[in-house]
């Protein structure tokens, strides 16, 4: 069993989990907003995947709806519930590749005329689509400012790990003096744009023990799991504990993030299931480790997403390209929850088992000391060598 300090290793786990969670409660409460807040996030989320209307405030007030749901009866309630026309926001990479700005950051708002149907729509945010013969005229594009609603509207999607689109409509003024009940009336849930734009941050740093227990690994049968979920029930991230590491010491650490191809089926279009299981023979072979399981699936897109990133691989873009066509950022991560589990573990200094430089970057960032790079890099083989190759050359990973 891992050991915190003097006298720990004689401590039943349950209890010394128990002391980790009252000594470390300070560092999960900083400048969090209520768990409602993130409750209300978390519906609206689940609202928008599954393809009904969500109310942002914010600057105004919006409704918005996913993209890739959008239909001819959902574009007809649009205009009946905001008396307007419907417009669509897209992510600034997304408008980069169509050609509709130049910009590298934030989204941007396309004026849809009233012949626009939902098939267009669909074709515009989706690149795995069909593009249009001819786009209506005349579009009236504008860059999103920072504090409008329309940027929370691309962020939600992108927290549902749908493609960063979404048809918006701007609600009457008037209707915001009594947006709450109006919007109960309809059905609908009202959500913040200031709650959405720090969920990731706050959702991260509310992260709680939920549960932990024994697991014996084929090639590490001394291994403890232990379970960390934010309050609002959402994503959860495991720390995997390998044999007896010295927590008076910088810990070997790999931050894994799950890879259901590569992990689980063996994929040879990555080096995840490699990397997954040479992290936890390694520690086994050192002593000790932990290794971080954390649900950011595809670099953060989601697997929906990286299985659509992967039809564009096979059309001839590489890993970097195909995020960027489907709208995301490159690289979607935050390795905040990664340095809130090790803070909570009672780890400030780690010796990192990675390629990437961002890692190191990002732990730095949330104060957690990288005090040496392990390499850890494992044999291309047919299906990932343009991949690696990649990675090192336009990512700067270090092989």
């Amino acid at each position: 069993m891992a050991h915190l300090g003097h006298g720990a290793k004689s401590r039943p786990p349950a209890r010394l989990f128990c002391r980790l969670e009252t000594y470390l409660s300070a560092t999960s409460t900083r400048n969090l907003p209520p768990p409602a807040s993130l409750q209300a996030v978390e519906r609206a989320i689940g609202d928008l995947r599954r393809g009904a209307f969500v109310v942002l405030a914010g600057q105004g007030a919006l409704l918005i709806q996913a993209a890739e749901a959008v239909s001819p009866a959902s574009l007809a309630r649009l205009r009946a519930l905001a008396r307007g026309g419907p417009q669509l926001v897209l992510s600034a990479q997304r408008a980069r590749i169509l050609g509709f700005s130049d910009r590298d950051t934030g989204a941007i708002r396309i004026v849809l005329p009233g012949g626009v149907n939902a098939d267009v729509v669909r074709q515009m945010a989706d690149p795995l689509a069909a593009p249009p013969a001819q786009l209506p005229e005349p579009l009236a594009i504008t860059p999103v400012a920072a504090g409008h609603a329309s940027a929370g509207a691309v962020e939600l999607t992108k927290l549902a790990h749908l493609l960063p689109a979404a048809v918006v409509a701007d609600l009457p003024a008037d209707r915001l003096t009594y947006l709450a009940a109006w919007a109960n009336s309809e059905g609908l849930l009202v959500t913040e744009l200031d709650e959405v734009l720090a969920y990731r941050e706050a959702e991260g740093r509310s992260l709680e023990i939920a549960s932990e227990a024994t697991v014996p690994l084929g090639t590490a049968a001394d291994c403890r799991i232990i379970a960390f979920r934010p309050p609002d029930g959402g994503r959860e991230h495991l720390a995997i504990l390998i044999g007896e590491p010295d927590f008076e010491q910088p810990v070997l650490t790999r931050l894994h993030s799950e890879c259901f191809t590569g992990d689980l089926l063996g994929s040879l279009r990555c080096d995840c299931g490699d990397q997954l299981r040479g992290a936890i023979a390694e520690m086994d072979r050192q002593g000790g480790g932990i290794l971080l399981y954390l649900a950011q699936e595809g670099r953060g897109i989601g697997l929906v997403n990286k299985l659509r990133a992967y039809q564009l691989q096979d059309a001839g873009a590489d890993t970097i390209e195909a995020n960027l066509q489907l709208g995301f950022e490159a690289d979607e991560r935050l390795f905040l929850p990664a340095a809130e589990i090790l803070r909570r573990l009672g780890v400030a200094q780690v010796r990192l088992m990675t390629n990437n430089p961002a890692k190191i970057e990002a732990l730095a960032r949330w104060d957690i000391a990288v005090v040496e790079r392990v390499p850890h890099s494992f044999p291309a083989n047919p299906h990932n060598a343009g991949y690696l190759e990649t990675k090192r050359t336009r990512a700067g990973h270090i092989f």
